[in-house]
């Protein structure tokens, strides 16, 4: 029965419940970098090596002067060959635990639940392999397998690198510099002398008895007459000697010798970068992981540190608003006691006055010659000072509002006593 183009009447399936859809498989550990199919990384070192290896030894050793031809197959022999070596056996060597490498590694191991435990390696047991593991043992989980003092999984090796392998890791990057630094001074020189002087290329027996014909005029002439022919100027060469001579035109050889240098240098440039990155561990005593690990560490608590120097300006803006009171707080003390200063002032110039009355009024007494004069300018001068000392004398505002001089009571009380003594 069909409604709007619906089935009504059936059932469905929850959803997850089908037994049609695919299970992932639990993952299995792998014994080295050959269990599993190669990695892209992988087959980029495989194919630059075999690259490297024939358009080395087989296009510009050859074309060397003696006796450097001979040294260049020895030295550049010795080191291809031993990077071959030692990356092969840091493929093939299993880095794991030794409980771990006695297991069959055909049997699954049981996936890491995060909601029972924080770690897969708690108090020195995994919980994935169960098994003890040593204090720099890591569960690798490309390889998912124990690895003993993990130090890194190396994607152009498709192998964990731990204690077992790591020699033969640290030879093989050194052996990879080495030859390609003097692959790239060959290469450099093929270059070179190719627009300098070409015939020092041409010292191989197989360009003496060559016979080929001219490509501009189509003269058969050999290589020693390249120079007569009008269309011909250092266009040909030979390649692959001794064992398969190849003629190849002057831009080919160019174009593959550049190519060749570029490609060289990039490679020489991070193999350098990674013997140098691996020297400082060693001198630190630490592998990659504990590095990772650290630098992780002082990230976070960098950032941790950030954090609270940005949420200091808060606190100090906040801070900084009360300063304002405290100013103003500090006005009316400084006016409190410049107030207080004049009035200490006015008192200091009234016993002056005061005590020269008395000495008139004393010489008076005792019957000195003071003519009335004299005494009236003693008091005239009293009554300038004080006037001038009264005109200084700040204004205090009174809690009811009124602006009174501060020795108003002070001057009536001066009058009255003056007019007394008149009187006298």
């Amino acid at each position: 029965m069909r409604c709007c183009d619906q089935h009504l009447r059936r059932t469905e399936p929850a959803p997850g419940s089908s037994c049609n859809e695919p299970v992932t498989p639990a993952p299995r550990s792998r014994r080295n970098g050959w269990s599993a199919r190669p990695s892209p990384q992988q087959l980029v070192s495989y194919f630059t090596y075999i690259y490297l290896v024939v358009v080395g030894f087989g296009i510009y050793i050859p074309l060397l002067p003696s006796p450097w031809d001979s040294l260049a197959y020895g030295h550049l022999g010795f080191f291809f060959v031993l990077h071959l070596v030692t990356h092969i056996a840091t493929v093939l060597i299993d880095p794991a635990e030794p409980i771990v490498r006695a297991r069959n590694y055909a049997s699954t191991l049981p996936t890491f639940d995060k909601s029972q435990h924080a770690h897969v390696i708690l108090d020195l047991h995994c919980k994935i392999c169960d098994i003890d593991v040593g204090p720099r043992a890591k569960h690798s989980k490309a390889c998912n397998k124990c690895v003993t003092d993990f130090d890194h999984h190396c994607k152009y090796m498709n192998n964990c690198v731990g204690r077992r392998n790591y020699w033969f890791f640290f030879v093989a990057v050194v052996t990879a510099a080495i030859g390609m630094f003097l692959l790239l001074l060959i290469v450099l020189f093929i270059i070179i002398e190719h627009f300098l002087n070409p015939a020092i290329l041409r010292t191989a027996p197989q360009f003496q008895d060559d016979i080929h014909t001219c490509m501009s005029c189509g003269t058969v002439l050999s290589v020693q007459s390249v120079p007569v022919c009008p269309g011909l100027n250092n266009s040909t060469w030979l390649v692959f000697l001794p064992l398969a001579p190849v003629h190849t035109s002057s831009p080919g050889l160019l174009v593959v010798s550049c190519f060749t240098f570029l490609l060289t240098l990039v490679f020489l440039v991070v193999m350098t970068h990674l013997l140098g990155f691996h020297i400082f561990l060693l001198s630190k005593k630490l592998t990659t992981y504990e590095y990772m690990m650290k630098k992780r560490q002082e990230e976070m608590d960098r950032d941790l540190e950030l954090g609270q120097k940005q949420s200091r300006p808060t606190s100090a803006e906040s801070a900084k608003t009360q300063p304002s009171v405290d100013v103003s707080v500090d006005c009316e003390s400084s006016l409190t006691s410049q107030a207080s200063q004049s009035s200490m002032e006015y008192q200091d110039e009234r016993r002056e006055l005061a005590l020269r009355i008395s000495m008139a009024m004393c010489a008076e007494a005792l019957g000195e010659s003071l003519s009335w004069t004299g005494l009236q300018q003693v008091v005239v001068d009293g009554e300038q000072s004080r006037e001038k000392s009264v005109e200084a004398a700040p204004i205090i505002q009174q809690p009811l509002g009124s602006s009174v001089l501060a020795v108003e009571q002070q001057l009536s009380m001066d009058t009255r006593s003056e007019s007394a003594l008149s009187q006298q």
